[in-house]
């Protein structure tokens, strides 16, 4: 090589070196522009309604701070600290314990049953099946909740109707505390199982069915099939429902709003109502604050401590 091409070629490496510096930059800046719209929209209504609440926790700001915001006192962890003798939080924290150690397993082992009959027992008329299970996931849960809560009236309710029937008495279903919360997560089971049959459908087609056929080749019945065949192939969907499905009963809010109203007795009020009442019937904003972000570490804690639990496994 010559001294002339030698030097023609260290002279092209920079140009090179800027040139593909210059098509990474407009990439760069036309990835930021079509995402642009998205950064304004999570900047407004998710990322400062965020930071402000959580400033606003560590503040008095009440009714009285509505007109002049800047203006509410900074009270520190005062919030936080109230709600270690609050009585009424601590019912809450209790009953949303209650919905979910309740509800989400009878919500995953309803949904796993449909989704198991759907996926091989049912022949005929499946998709009629499937759109009836999952057209309740879709429907307002304020209608829902109205309609449920007409069925089990006291006077002219369906349920009540039914045990009359039969020679039982009929039960105030949402005005006995000890029958309201099992009336209300009964609802809830009946209105998600639909989205937890949907997950387990498309995880049970991902078995390869080759599995099945060697374990009837090894003579497993239909119960050692689906405890060593079809359970650990539903892992990677089981670890999703339980996350999703936790982390929906830990927020639930608008089935005992309507129904009970968080009654009788404070009995049916979730972390979430709670939250409400204070925030928007006693205007004690800064407090109901402090009780969203009590609720948010619970819900990553509970999170975080699925992952753990069931990745471990798969």
């Amino acid at each position: 090589m010559s001294a002339t091409d030698a030097a023609a070629n260290a002279a092209r490496v920079p140009v090179a070196g800027r040139t593909s510096s210059g098509v990474r930059l407009r990439q760069s800046l036309a990835g930021w522009f079509f995402s642009l719209p998205f950064v304004l929209i999570f900047a407004v209504f998710l990322a400062i309604p965020l930071i402000t609440s959580f400033l606003l926790s560590f503040t008095s700001f009440g009714l009285r701070d509505l007109r002049n915001p800047v203006g509410a006192s900074f009270i520190g962890l005062e919030n936080y600290a109230e709600l270690l003798g609050d009585p009424t939080f601590h019912t809450a924290l209790i009953n949303t314990a209650v919905y979910v150690v309740a509800g989400v397993p009878l919500t995953l082992i309803a949904g796993l049953a449909v989704a198991v009959a759907l996926n091989g027992a049912v022949r005929r008329f499946r998709t009629l099946f499937r759109v009836g299970y999952y057209l309740p996931v879709v429907t307002s849960i304020v209608a829902i909740a109205v309609v449920w809560r007409f069925v089990l009236s006291p006077d002219q309710g369906l349920a009540n109707l039914l045990l009359r029937a039969v020679g039982l008495p009929g039960q105030n279903w949402l005005g006995n505390p000890a029958l309201a919360m099992p009336a209300i997560i009964a609802m809830i089971v009946w209105k998600n199982l639909g989205f937890s049959m949907v997950i387990f459908l498309a995880g049970l087609q991902t078995i390869p069915t080759s599995l099945y056929e060697a374990a009837r080749i090894d003579g497993a019945g239909k119960w050692q099939e689906f405890r060593y065949v079809t359970l650990p192939g539903l892992r990677p969907t089981m670890l999703f429902s339980v996350v999703t499905t936790t982390i929906g009963y830990l927020q639930i809010f608008e089935e005992p709003f309507v129904m009970t109203g968080g009654g009788p007795l404070d009995r049916t009020m979730s972390l979430s109502m709670y939250i409400y009442e204070e925030g928007f019937s006693f205007f004690h904003q800064g407090y109901a604050a402090a009780i969203a972000y009590v609720l948010f570490a619970i819900v990553a804690v509970v999170a975080v401590v699925q992952f753990r639990i069931l990745r471990s496994e798969t």
